[in-house]
């Protein structure tokens, strides 16, 4: 395949990175392409990228060729997109006939993109969630909008949002953190320590800690890293001397963050496996690994299941279930308190 040397005016013309990607790697039919056939070109795919469709004898007018034209630059579309699809998945997207309106039409060639109804369900969460900003969340809801949603649909999708992203309240920490989950994610990935300058929430007072990085979590409203220490004189002040569960940390309370050079070996048998201590700790505080028994009689015991993952109903009655779970640390006391009447605790 030859790939054309195109002037500066003609990149500069190139509206998005898909345009540009047209136009880099279009295909030179024995040598020449004139700029009527590469505008031509890049005016149909940016309105197949935009959901538009495109009726061949409408174009052919516009642009003052025939409509067989036409034709060939899409064969040529289909053509670069079959490239581009074996080239990088994430660039899978067919042009096809729609009959039914009588033109062409793009769309996505798997499930690789999300849905109208995917992307409205991120916002909300992300809406919800109440962890960013109210400048990063303004942001990200717009990248979400403008790169995975039709042009056709956007709006849309802005109108649902509209009136929660207005009054979005943000965290009161107002701390912008995002850049951290990335340098920690990389970290626990490549196995190093890391040192930190951590704000305690007891007292206020600034700490610094060397841990050894082993996973993040979100738990309303907050970020938390999950992390070893290996500081005896630290660990001698914790409730549970040499605990085999990690220490956990809020994010937006990291003052500083350094990647250190050192590394540290973790056998796979002995990894730190998020997703089950995720089940176990769903309040964000320190403490034991502990099994819990309690009554519960409210209107719906689904709620109680999904807030504990690892619930088992032992017992049914007419009024009344009985239920164990695994959980780790002290936080399920406050919880299981604030359900009142409708809990009580079997000892």
């Amino acid at each position: 395949m030859t790939i054309a040397r195109l002037p500066e005016w003609i990149i500069i013309k190139a509206r998005n990175f898909f345009t540009y990607e047209v136009v880099r790697m279009y295909k030179v039919h024995n040598g020449k392409e004139t700029p009527n056939k590469i505008n031509r070109i890049l005016s149909l795919y940016t309105k197949l990228r935009e959901g538009r469709c495109i009726h061949a004898d409408e174009e052919a007018k516009r642009h003052g060729v025939t409509v067989r034209s036409i034709q060939r630059d899409i064969k040529d579309l289909q053509e670069y997109l079959q490239y581009q699809q074996e080239e990088d998945t994430l660039l899978s997207y067919v042009i096809f006939y729609d009959r039914r309106q009588k033109g062409y039409m793009m769309k996505t060639a798997d499930v690789s993109t999300f849905s109208n109804s995917e992307i409205l369900a991120i916002c909300k969460i992300l809406l919800d969630s109440r962890a960013f900003t109210k400048k990063e969340m303004t942001a990200m809801l717009d990248k979400l909008v403008t790169n995975c949603v039709t042009a056709k649909n956007r709006d849309v999708i802005r109108e649902l949002i509209k009136n929660e992203a207005f009054h979005y309240i943000e965290p009161h920490h107002k701390k912008v953190f995002i850049d951290k989950l990335w340098t920690i994610g990389q970290a626990i990935r490549s196995h190093h320590y890391i040192e930190i300058a951590y704000t305690r929430s007891k007292d206020k007072k600034l700490v610094a800690r060397k841990l050894k990085p082993a996973a993040i979590m979100f738990s309303e409203y907050y970020f938390y890293l999950t992390a070893f220490i290996e500081d005896k004189d630290v660990q001698q002040h914790f409730d549970v001397i040499n605990d085999a569960f990690p220490t956990i940390y809020r994010v937006d309370r990291i003052a500083a963050l350094k990647v250190l050079p050192d590394t540290f070996r973790v056998l796979y048998a002995d990894r730190f496996q998020e997703g089950e201590f995720r089940k176990r700790v769903q309040f964000m505080y320190g403490g034991r690994l502990q099994r819990i028994r309690f009554t519960y009689s409210g209107p719906d015991v689904e709620a109680i299941l999904d807030r504990l993952p690892t619930a088992v109903i032992e017992k049914e009655t007419e009024n009344m279930y009985t239920i164990s779970a695994e959980v780790f640390g002290e936080g399920i006391t406050m919880w299981l308190r604030s359900q009142g009447k409708n809990i009580h605790v079997l000892p």
